[in-house]
């Protein structure tokens, strides 16, 4: 339904200082919806993020936020910003996401405490909040920054990468997360290269590549023309993928990060 849109881009050019890195950009993300960005090395898809996030300016298109841009925007990128040295603990960076909330003291109001309760719950962090940010491993503080997301309660959430470098286990706990979100009526726009997670987690895809794009729902855009075309996969692994599907064994990836 039109009024549930949230996002719609349409033809858009998205580069650096006029030049452009991809174009022909176009797609849509209704409340409720996962959409998965996918894309070779160089696609453009951190570059897209950025021109969401309005850190970067459109090339060229039209960008159109309906109802009005989001007051907040929630963003989790592929690695900390973080300088291990600080002497922060993970419950810190979690109390990050209610920052945008602070009250006229500057301090954090019972609401806010309990909401970061709740996410450090929800994320498996609560027993491990004490701990110095130096001490916390890879899958850790991914979780932190995830509990910080829900802190945050935003509209919209940005997701570059947000599964690089942790276990399973963890990218099992947080992509169901994700899929809460997308049933609290929030729209998420996730980069990915794990099509598998891709197929069972997300409703709509925006493949990147070539410097151009094709958007539309999974089993259309995701094809292994498309995948192949797009310079995602070789020819060899779109043949091997095809097998594999037949077989009824979805375990997809293409050449890594971005």
């Amino acid at each position: 339904q039109a009024s549930l849109m949230v996002l719609s881009a349409n033809e858009l050019t998205l580069g650096y200082w006029g030049q452009a890195v991809v174009s022909n950009v176009s797609f849509q993300v209704a409340a409720g919806d996962v959409l998965a960005v996918v894309g070779h090395n160089g696609s453009g898809k951190s570059t897209l993020v950025k021109t969401i996030l309005g850190t970067l300016p459109l090339i060229g298109g039209e960008l159109t936020w309906h109802g009005g841009v989001p007051s907040e925007i929630a963003f989790l990128g592929q690695r900390s910003e973080f300088d291990t040295r600080v002497p922060v603990r993970l419950r810190d960076i979690v109390e990050m996401g209610a920052w945008s909330r602070l009250g006229f003291a500057g301090r954090i109001d019972p609401a806010g405490r309990a909401a970061i309760e709740a996410a450090m719950e929800r994320t498996g962090t609560a027993a491990i909040a004490d701990t110095p940010l130096h001490m916390l491993s890879a899958g850790q503080l991914q979780r932190a920054l995830f509990a910080r997301t829900i802190v945050q309660d935003a509209p919209v959430i940005l997701l570059d990468e947000p599964f690089t470098a942790i276990d399973q286990s963890t990218e099992a706990d947080l992509l169901a997360l994700i899929d809460q979100w997308s049933g609290e009526g929030r729209a998420v726009i996730m980069v990915l290269h794990d099509l598998s997670a891709v197929l069972q987690h997300c409703h709509a895809a925006l493949l990147l590549g070539r410097g151009t794009a094709r958007f539309g729902p999974l089993d259309t855009t995701l094809t292994p023309a498309n995948l192949v075309d797009l310079a995602y996969l070789t020819p060899s692994q779109a043949a091997w993928q095809q097998r594999m599907f037949s077989r009824g064994v979805a375990s997809l990836s293409g050449d890594g990060d971005v």
